[in-house]
């Protein structure tokens, strides 16, 4: 460029200093479009979106309407925990060029590696499992049928997605089933909510000292803060070094820290949010309809759907179902996406959605067997409540460890080089570890007492 300047004077005559503003100023500014704001947001909204499943749907109708408005506030404390949480998850992934279990089979244990990612897996298909049997129920809600044809054909379905669709549609395809998620805030349009105890429940704790109330707490914080979210989010920034060239772990290539770490900030605190205000339109949603109608025993996302049309309208439980479905082709792919990336990292496979199947072909073995086994314990006589119940304490014991490791790895030098976490983000994320070590051990009193 130089080269050409230099032989093309009048390039230089006709060029002054405000040229390039006037220029600028000149451009009308592009009108804003949704898919352009969509493509700016990344892994921390799918991640956010994928918490809440129809697992997570199911435990916060529980919540409304067992406990009424009073449990908002949870939502409200939950959001800057499990947004330092997954930041620094993220955070991990692209300083490093490795997920969670890629960095723990480097700098840690095997045993304590093998542990962690045998009981991600467990966790994590059972998982699957209810998600499948909650997408089966509200389809045979909303179409009538067989719930093992549903269960069939949306497992395969995501397994299929996953393993041979483009890497950069599938995420486009992922990311546009973050819209389903409305469907909830739709569903508010139906219910007769008090804004005003809403609010009250949202801004000020009401705590009830009962074992009920303790235990939905323990469930909401193991829903929320899910340990297959932080290896998901870390797995997929080191998947976006890997798609794009012009991407190096940010320990190898400094240059451009700083706007990353702003990019997976901005991220993250959207994909967050979003997914707490979700969460926290189906606890109000519940409130004002299961709760004020005196129907608390609510087991499942599903049997929420159908409790709603009595007293909300055939509208109201259309959309809570639509919802579940759509949730769980986001949340299932990425369930089976955490497990296959964490196996495969922790037995140093090529891994990543980016490869070709032949190019990682036990990374989308572990993915497929994942998804199979959910599948199949849907034709078991296992109780899927029971399956989703032993899944969350699955997930919150395995929280803990795996949230230490994260807060250990994230201060170390010889993982992160000069970006270290620390300041407050760092005694965020130490709040959110002590958090989930009070929820496991409130649910283990719960559970001998």
């Amino acid at each position: 460029m130089a080269e050409h300047n230099k032989s093309n004077p009048k390039h230089h005559a006709h060029k002054h200093p405000g040229h390039d503003k006037q220029a600028a100023k000149a451009r009308p500014p592009r009108p804003f479009r949704f898919r352009d704001a969509l493509n700016e947001l990344g892994p921390g909204l799918i991640t956010g979106a994928s918490d809440d499943d129809p697992s997570g749907i199911g435990t916060y109708s529980q919540a409304g309407a067992q406990l009424g408005y009073g449990i908002g506030w949870t939502m409200l404390l939950s959001f800057p925990l499990m947004a330092a949480i997954q930041e620094i998850s993220a955070r991990v992934g692209r300083v490093t060029g490795h997920g969670i279990a890629g960095n723990v089979s480097q700098h840690y244990s095997s045993w304590l590696l093998h542990v962690v990612v045998t009981l991600l897996f467990i966790a994590n298909t059972i998982n699957i499992a209810a998600d499948l049997g909650a997408m089966a129920d509200a389809s045979k809600l909303l179409i009538g049928g067989h719930s093992i044809v549903y269960v069939l054909l949306f497992g395969v379905t995501s397994v299929a997605a996953q393993i041979f669709l483009d890497y950069q549609r599938y995420v486009a395809v992922l990311k546009w089933l973050t819209l389903s998620l409305f469907a909830y805030v739709a569903a508010l349009v139906f219910a007769k909510v008090s804004w005003s105890e809403a609010l009250t429940g949202i801004l000020v704790p009401r705590l009830s000292w009962s074992v009920d109330y303790f235990t939905t707490i323990v469930a909401i914080f193991g829903t929320t803060i899910s340990p297959y979210l932080f290896f998901w989010q870390a797995s997929q920034e080191a998947e976006d070094e890997r798609v794009d060239a012009t991407k190096r772990p940010l320990i190898e290539k400094h240059y451009g820290a700083r706007k990353e770490f702003h990019r997976i900030r901005a991220d993250t605190v959207i994909g967050m949010a979003f997914s707490n205000l979700i969460a926290l339109s189906i606890i109000v949603t519940a409130a004002a309809t299961l709760h004020a109608a005196g129907t608390t025993d609510i087991k499942s996302s599903a049997e929420a759907a159908e409790a709603l049309r009595p007293i909300a309208g055939v509208f109201a439980e259309v959309i809570f179902a639509l919802g579940i479905v759509g949730t769980g082709l986001l949340a299932i792919p990425i369930l089976a996406g955490a497990t296959a990336y964490a196996v495969g990292e922790a037995r140093r496979w090529p891994v990543g959605l980016a490869r070709k199947p032949k190019e990682a072909a036990a990374f989308y073995a572990v993915l497929a067997l994942s998804a199979g086994i959910g599948i199949a314990l849907n034709f078991t006589s296992i109780n899927p409540i029971s399956a989703l119940y032993w899944s969350a304490v699955i997930n919150g014991v395995l929280a803990v460890p795996v949230m230490v490791l994260l807060m250990f790895m994230a201060r170390r030098r010889d993982v992160m080089g000069s970006f270290a976490v620390n300041g407050p983000l760092y005694w965020l994320g130490w709040l959110s570890t002590s958090a989930m070590v009070l929820s496991v051990v409130a649910m283990g009193v719960g559970f001998f007492v």
